[in-house]
C-alpha cells in the first residue's frame, strides 16, 4: 500500500526472499532494509496516490525539507534564478543538500542562489519517470564527497521496465489559470543479452497570473488596506515632498493599466499644512492592480527524457550507459519594467536638478511602464538544456566481488532573458541632454514635466528597451571506479562487507552575461560576472562488521581533495554506524559522521557587481528625535535604497560538519513500523554573504552603543568593526547622513546547529472490505543556532525576532483504502508556526489536504482523480504582512484547489 513517507524497505522482494539492495548512504549490498542512518523512500506509487504533480511539490511535503527556499513567484527567484527550484534538509542552505540521480552528481544549476551560490535545480528532474527517492539523514561526505551536509536526496529512475505505458495527466485549478498537460511513455525491450529501457516526458505547463486570484491582485489585499502604487511619481528633493500632477494628469492617462490609473496620494508626502499642524498628503498618478502583473505558477513547456542500456559481454561482465536529455522553456514575470534618473546604475540618488521654469528644483522622477505601451505583460524567458550520460562497465570476479568503472557527464545550459530598460537612452526620452552639474554635485537638465505624463507609443518604449540575454552554463566530470564485497571473510556472527572507490573529476560554471549587464547601461541592473573551475581527487572505504549475531558495526573514510584559483583544499571524513538487534522485529541505531563542503565556484570566482537593494536604516531610525514609531517600517528611514556592493572570496576555506543520529525501529511485520530518530547537525566555517539587514543593525547598535533592547555593545569589538566599514553614507546632496551602500562578500562564519527528533509510523489493517493503511511523519525541531563570529551572541533561528523563517515542526500523513483494483488516499501536511513579518510573534500552523482516487479498470489501463488543496485554503493570514503578496512566498502560494485526471495505458508486458 503507498504511504506518504517510509522508511527504505525492500519492497520487491516477496517475504523471505534474501535480495540484496543498495540503500542510499553506503556502497555494500545487504539482505538488510534498515541500516545505522535512517533513509525515507517514496516510491512511484507512493507519488500518484498522493498527488503529487512534481519534485518540488513532492518534496516540500517532506518533513525533513524544513528550510525557506525560493518560491516561483519571489523576486530574487526572477531576478537570479529564473524557473529553478531547490530543496533544504534541515533548514541549513540548499547548497547543504546534495542531490543525485542514480547515485550520481548532476550538474549545478548555471546561475548561482540568491545571486551567491552554487545549487542543484530539481524542478527539471520529471516526476513521473522517477522509480523512487531517498531521502538519507546526515551526513554523506564519507560516501559521497562534498556537500552531504545536512542529508542526501537520491532520485532513482525507472529501470526496470517492459511493454510500453503511455500516460497523460491534464491539470486546472478552479479559479482560473495554471492549466496543465503531461504525456509520459515508459518501455523496455530486451534480448538475451542486450536491454535497453527509458522514459520520455511532455509537460505544458500554463502560467497562473497573480491577477487572477483575489487575494493579490490588488494592493487593497495589503493587511490594512494599502496604497495604489506609484506609476507616475515626481518627487521634490529639496523639500522632500510629493509635486502634484493634478487631477486633470491623471484622468489624461486613465486608459493605462487596464483603466486603473487614478489620481492617488500618499499620507504626509505633501507640503506642511499649518491647519492640521501636519504633512499633508503627497500627490502621483497610480494604480492599485498592476501590482498583480506576476505570475504565481510559471509558464513551462519542457521535454525530458531518462533511459538506461546495457549489453553482456559475459555472465561476469557487462557494458551499460545511463543517459538523460531535456529541454524546458520557461516563462515568468515578477513585476514590470521601470525608469527612474541614476547617475550610476543601481545608485540610491536618484535626484537631478530640474531648470525647467516650470519647475526649478531638485527632482526625482520614478516611472513604471504599463502593458498598454510595452505591448503587453513582459515575461522574463528562458530556455533550458540539460544531459548527462554515464558509460561503463560492470561485473564480478572471483567468489564475491563486483566492481563498476563509470565516467558520468552532466551539462546544464541556460538561455535567459530579462526585459530592460537601456537607461541612457530612457535619461535622454524624459530628461534631453544633461546641462552640468550643481554646486552639490548634482546633475542639470532642463526636463519637461509633460513629457513624463504622456504615454509611450510603443515606437517609443522599444526605442528606450532591450532583453539582456545571459548564456550561462555548467558541467560536471566524474570517473570513478568501485568495488565491493558483501562477503569478505566470515566471522562467527556473519560475513563482513567491504566497499572501496576511487574518483577523479573537474567541475566548472560560466556565467556567460550580457557584457552591458557589468556596465552602466541598464536601468538598475549592473551585475558580476562568474566563472572558473575545479578538479577534484578522492579515495574512500567503508567496511560493515558483524560483531555479534544482534551487532553490527559499520565504518567509512574517504579522503577528498580540491584544486581551484590556484589554491587547493583537501579533507577527510568519516562516519561510524552501531546496529543493535535484541529481536528480529527491534533495531536500536545510531552514526556519527564529518562531513565538508568545498567553497563552490561562484563563491569563489564571483565577479564585483552592484545588486540594487533596500535596507531599513536602523542608525538614523533610533538616532533622530523627531521619529517617533513604533514599528521600523513607521520609521522614514524603513526601506532605504542602497547598493549592494558585492565580490568574490578565494581566501575561503572548507566548510566542516558533524551529524549525529540515533533511534529506534520496531518492524513485527511489514503491516507494521514504527520509527523514533533523533538528528543532530553541527556546521562549522559556513560560508555564505553576509546580511545587509544585520550588517545596518550591527551598525546601529555599534555607533549608538547598545542595542534597540538596551543591551551594552562595544564598539571595539571584531563585529563592530567590520559592520561600520561596511557601511557607507552618503556625505553630500540631499540623502547627506543616510547610507548609499553595504560592502558584502561570502565568508567562514563561525556556527550553525540543529537538532531535533524525525518519527515515522506506518500500519496496514486487512479487513473484509479492503485494506486500510496509515502513514503519520512529524519532525520537531529542538533548536536551530547561529553565530556570526566567535564571541558574538547566539541567535536563535527559531525565535520570531530572529530575522529567519523556520518552522518548528513539519508534520505529513495519508490514509489509504485499497480493495480489488480500486485506492483512495487521503494526504496532508502540516507546517509549524511561522514568525509574522514584524517578527514579533508567529502566525499560526497551516494544513494542506489532497486527495486521489484510483481504479484498474482492467491490470493494464488505470485511472485516477486527484484534487489537490481539497479545502481549497488560502495561505495563513498574516495581518502584519503588508509585502507584496502579502503572505510569505517561500511557505505558501494562493493557486488554491486544483484538480488532475490521469489515465495510464500498458502496451504488453506485467501488470501495471
Amino acid at each position: 500500500m503507498p504511504a506518504l513517507a517510509v522508511p527504505a524497505l525492500a519492497q520487491d522482494a516477496p517475504e523471505g526472499d534474501a535480495q540484496e539492495i543498495i540503500v542510499t548512504g553506503s556502497r555494500i549490498p545487504t539482505i538488510k532494509d534498515q541500516g545505522p542512518s535512517p533513509v525515507t523512500t517514496i516510491d512511484s506509487d507512493t507519488i500518484r496516490a498522493n498527488g503529487y504533480t512534481s519534485v518540488p511539490e513532492l518534496l516540500a511535503a517532506m518533513t525533513q525539507n524544513s528550510g525557506e527556499t525560493q518560491s516561483p513567484q519571489s523576486g530574487s527567484s526572477a531576478d537570479f534564478t529564473p524557473g529553478a527550484q531547490q530543496v533544504d534538509l534541515r533548514g541549513l542552505g540548499p547548497n547543504h543538500t546534495l542531490v543525485l540521480i542514480n547515485g550520481r552528481r548532476i550538474a549545478d544549476f548555471p546561475l548561482p542562489y540568491i545571486g551567491r551560490s552554487n545549487f542543484t535545480d530539481i524542478s527539471n528532474i520529471p516526476v513521473s519517470l522517477i522509480d523512487k527517492v531517498e531521502i538519507l539523514s546526515g551526513a554523506g561526505s564519507a560516501i559521497y564527497g562534498s556537500d552531504a551536509i545536512a542529508g542526501v536526496v537520491n532520485f532513482k529512475m525507472k529501470e526496470k521496465l517492459d511493454g510500453i505505458t503511455l500516460d497523460y495527466r491534464h491539470g486546472r485549478t478552479q479559479h482560473g489559470g495554471g492549466l496543465s498537460h503531461r504525456f509520459t511513455a515508459t518501455g523496455g525491450w530486451s534480448t538475451d543479452r542486450f536491454n535497453i529501457a527509458g522514459g520520455i516526458e511532455y509537460l505544458d505547463q500554463r502560467p497562473l497570473w497573480a491577477y487572477q486570484r483575489k487575494i493579490q491582485d490588488s494592493t487593497d489585499d495589503e493587511p490594512g488596506g494599502g496604497l495604489p502604487r506609484r506609476t507616475f511619481l515626481r518627487r521634490n528633493m529639496e523639500d522632500e515632498v510629493y509635486i502634484d500632477p493634478g487631477a486633470d494628469t491623471c484622468a489624461a492617462l486613465s486608459n493605462l493599466n487596464g483603466g486603473s490609473i487614478i489620481y492617488a496620494s500618499r499620507p504626509n508626502w505633501g507640503y506642511f499644512d499649518d491647519a492640521l499642524d501636519d504633512y499633508g498628503p503627497g500627490f502621483y498618478c497610480g494604480s492599485k492592480t498592476s501590482i498583480g502583473y506576476g505570475t504565481i505558477i510559471s509558464g513551462r513547456k519542457g521535454f525530458n527524457s531518462f533511459g538506461t542500456m546495457s549489453y553482456e559481454l559475459s555472465d561476469n561482465a557487462k557494458l551499460f550507459t545511463d543517459f538523460q536529455f531535456g529541454i524546458s522553456k520557461v516563462r515568468l514575470m515578477y513585476d514590470v519594467t521601470s525608469w527612474s534618473f541614476e547617475g550610476s546604475s543601481s545608485s540610491s540618488n536618484n535626484s537631478f536638478y530640474n531648470i525647467n521654469p516650470a519647475v526649478d528644483s531638485l527632482d526625482e522622477w520614478t516611472r513604471q511602464f504599463t502593458p498598454e505601451e510595452t505591448g503587453g505583460l513582459e515575461m522574463q524567458r528562458s530556455k533550458q538544456t540539460t544531459y548527462s550520460i554515464t558509460p561503463g562497465i560492470r561485473g564480478n570476479f572471483g567468489n564475491a566481488w563486483n566492481y563498476e568503472l563509470s565516467f558520468n557527464y552532466s551539462r546544464y545550459k541556460s538561455i535567459v532573458r530579462w526585459p530592460q530598460i537601456i537607461a541612457s537612452k530612457a535619461n535622454d526620452l524624459y530628461l534631453g541632454p544633461q546641462l552640468g552639474v550643481d554646486g552639490d554635485g548634482n546633475p542639470i537638465f532642463d526636463a519637461d514635466p509633460t513629457r513624463f505624463y504622456t504615454p509611450l507609443t510603443r515606437a517609443e518604449y522599444e526605442g528606450i528597451s532591450a532583453d539582456t540575454v545571459y548564456k550561462p552554463v555548467s558541467w560536471t566530470s566524474n570517473l570513478q571506479a568501485t568495488i565491493t564485497n558483501g562477503e569478505l571473510f566470515q566471522l562467527p556472527a556473519g560475513p563482513v562487507g567491504f566497499a572501496a572507490v576511487a574518483e577523479y573529476g573537474k567541475q566548472g560554471y560560466d556565467l556567460n552575461p550580457d557584457p552591458l549587464a557589468l556596465t552602466d547601461y541598464y536601468y538598475s541592473w549592473k551585475d558580476s560576472d562568474g566563472k572558473g573551475k575545479r578538479s577534484h581527487a578522492a579515495i574512500g572505504g567503508e567496511l560493515r562488521v558483524p560483531v555479534l549475531d544482534f551487532v553490527t558495526v559499520t565504518g567509512a573514510g574517504r579522503y577528498d581533495h580540491f584544486r581551484f584559483g590556484g589554491g587547493n583544499t583537501g579533507k577527510f571524513t568519516y562516519n561510524g554506524g552501531l546496529e543493535v538487534r535484541p529481536t528480529e522485529s527491534l533495531l536500536f541505531r545510531a552514526a556519527y559522521g564529518t562531513a565538508f563542503r568545498a567553497p563552490d565556484l561562484h563563491y569563489v570566482f564571483t565577479g564585483p557587481g552592484n545588486v540594487e537593494s533596500s535596507v531599513d536604516d536602523y542608525y538614523l531610525c533610533r538616532s533622530d528625535p523627531s521619529e517617533d514609531y513604533e514599528d521600523i517600517s513607521d520609521c522614514s528611514y524603513s526601506g532605504t535604497g542602497i547598493v549592494v556592493n558585492r565580490n568574490g572570496n578565494r581566501d575561503l576555506k572548507s566548510e566542516t560538519g558533524r551529524t549525529l543520529t540515533a533511534g529506534a525501529v520496531f518492524s513485527p511485520s511489514r503491516r507494521l513500523h514504527i520509527s523514533v530518530d533523533y538528528f543532530r547537525v553541527t556546521l562549522d566555517n559556513q560560508v555564505d554573504d553576509l546580511s545587509v539587514n544585520q550588517i545596518a543593525r550591527d551598525e546601529a547598535d555599534c555607533r549608538l552603543g547598545q542595542t534597540q533592547a538596551g543591551s551594552a555593545v562595544d564598539i571595539n569589538s571584531p563585529t563592530c568593526q567590520d559592520a561600520i566599514s561596511r557601511v557607507s553614507r552618503f556625505t553630500t546632496g540631499p540623502s547627506i547622513g543616510e547610507i548609499s551602500s553595504i560592502r558584502v562578500n561570502p565568508i567562514n562564519i563561525a556556527r550553525e546547529k540543529t537538532s531535533g527528533i524525525d518519527v515515522a509510523f506506518r500500519g496496514t489493517l486487512p479487513t473484509s472490505f479492503g485494506d486500510f493503511t496509515l502513514s503519520l511523519a512529524h519532525s520537531h525541531v529542538f533548536k536551530h543556532s547561529f553565530q556570526q563570529y566567535p564571541g558574538d551572541p547566539v541567535i536563535d533561528k527559531l525565535a520570531a525576532d530572529s530575522g529567519y523563517y523556520l518552522p518548528r515542526d513539519k508534520s505529513n500523513g495519508s490514509i489509504t483504502w485499497a480493495s480489488d483494483g480500486a485506492q483512495f488516499t487521503f494526504s496532508g501536511t502540516r507546517l509549524g508556526k511561522l514568525p509574522n513579518y514584524d517578527e514579533d510573534a508567529y502566525i499560526k500552523a497551516s494544513y494542506l489536504f489532497n486527495a486521489t482516487l484510483q481504479y484498474d479498470f482492467t491490470d493494464h489501463m488505470r485511472g485516477s482523480l486527484t484534487v489537490r488543496n481539497v479545502f481549497d485554503k488560502n495561505p495563513v493570514k498574516d495581518p502584519t504582512w503588508t509585502g507584496y503578496p502579502y503572505y510569505n512566498t517561500s511557505w505558501f502560494d494562493s493557486v488554491g484547489r486544483s484538480v488532475f485526471l490521469q489515465l495510464t495505458y500498458k502496451l504488453g508486458g506485467s501488470p501495471l
